[in-house]
């Protein structure tokens, strides 16, 4: 198996490369984030007309923007779009007027309580204009008339999604999903398209036994657009997972799918306990990320929400100190070594029948107690054959005697391996 130690850098550079660029839930800055992806991994892009319905919603127009500004009484700008792409609320409709400062402040966003940092507003749905700012700058405003200016379009367009599918030797799919609409925030969610084009890129190369399929959407319209046109394929499902917020130094977050005992549910919450990270399992809620659109009733799909530190949970959240720094390679490089062990032990979770099933069948004579390991391991390893022996009927899949058992998956797995070649498990 290939070297995976180096990850986390590689995906840190990903995301330094991305976090410049002005992102929404349509539009250029969409399209050119997934033709930077396509260097890594062979995604295939989407466009979904504006005004196509899509369940109970409709695509909404294209927006695009290329510059905004405020220039205060002494005509010197105050707020500039090209030094942060977080002070334009998303989806402004274009102005250009001069305005006095009451009038400016109903469209001036701020948080009170975080002084120093910069907002992440959004106005998708209701024309509006407005510009973020910090809290501090906000207070020193003076009186006076200020000039507005955001060189945007609202128009008809369409809205950009990419995916990826790796056919395995079963048409069973393991669904990954992230939200890409999210401007210059790097755990919200750079985090967790690098990870994702990182993980697709290890599995391109292997032999799967399931499919995988990864999606890079826009967060809520691009999960009910992808559902709603590809309703066909959601019954080869099996398990899935949405990856948010995987960057930062917390520990993990596993919010269970809807149906709360998928075998998703009990994979990732077997890795997280066995980690020896700080973790925290969940039971499923009808808000947060796309896993509500995967987990609504009219589909109630296997699919689950993996985190570092929950969304609303750290001070940084959708604000300018959501940036480069929160995140690190080493944090990164932890998240996909869990995403991995998680795939890993989804591909060999098998069930299994004993072909001795009337009493035990006779280890010794075929070396089986020293077949590996030493002396030191070999009671653990006798145990484990007796477990798998004893209860693979056809009934229990691997992960539900190692739970049962207590020992180690990867114990189980190479035991049974050894079983198979000795013809006592089929």
């Amino acid at each position: 198996m290939e070297n995976l130690a180096s990850t986390g850098p590689s995906m840190y550079a990903l995301a330094e490369r991305l976090f410049p660029i002005c992102r929404s839930i349509t539009g250029n800055g969409v399209r050119q984030s997934l033709q930077i992806l396509q260097e890594y991994i062979p995604i295939e892009i989407h466009e979904v007309p504006s005004n196509t319905p899509v369940f109970d919603w409709t695509v909404p127009k294209e927006w695009n923007i290329r510059d905004a500004w405020i220039i205060g009484p002494d005509g010197k700008k105050i707020i500039d779009f090209k030094d942060h792409n977080l002070h334009i609320l998303q989806y402004s409709t274009p102005v250009h007027q001069t305005i006095g400062l009451e009038e400016l402040k109903k469209h001036l966003f701020t948080l009170p309580d975080k002084p120093d940092l910069i907002p992440y507003r959004t106005s998708y749905y209701q024309e509006n204009w407005g510009f973020c700012m910090s809290h501090n700058q906000y207070l020193d405003l003076p009186d006076g008339d200020y000039e507005v200016f955001i060189d945007s379009s609202l128009e008809e367009g369409s809205l950009t999604y990419g995916e990826l599918y790796l056919p395995g030797e079963s048409e069973e799919e393991v669904l990954f999903s992230a939200h890409i609409c999210h401007p210059s925030l790097a755990n919200d969610n750079l985090s967790g398209i690098s990870l994702l084009t990182f993980l697709a890129k290890h599995l391109q190369k292997q032999k799967n036994r399931y499919s995988y399929r990864f999606l890079f959407i826009p967060g809520t319209i691009g999960s009910i657009t992808w559902l709603a046109r590809n309703e066909h394929k959601v019954n080869h499902i099996k398990h899935g997972l949405v990856v948010s917020l995987v960057g930062d130094a917390g520990g993990f977050t596993f919010k269970k799918s809807r149906r709360g005992d998928a075998e998703i549910d009990r994979v990732v919450t077997y890795v997280l306990e066995h980690s020896g990270y700080p973790c925290e399992v969940i039971d499923f809620f009808p808000y947060g990320y796309d896993e509500r659109q995967f987990c609504s009733p009219g589909f109630n799909l296997p699919v689950g929400n993996l985190t570092r530190s929950p969304f609303g949970s750290y001070p940084e959240y959708h604000t300018s100190g959501d940036n480069l720094q929160l995140i690190q390679p080493t944090f990164l490089q932890a998240s996909f070594d869990i995403y991995q062990e998680i795939v890993e032990i989804l591909e060999q979770n098998l069930y299994f029948q004993n072909l001795f099933p009337k009493c035990e069948p006779q280890l010794g004579k075929r070396g089986l107690y020293a077949a590996i390991g030493g002396d030191n391991d070999q009671k653990e390893l006798q145990m484990a054959m007796l477990w798998l022996l004893n209860f693979t009927d056809g009934k229990n899949s691997l992960l539900d005697i190692t739970e049962r058992s207590k020992l180690p998956f990867k114990l189980m797995c190479k035991c049974s391996k050894l079983l198979i070649e000795n013809k006592l498990l089929k």
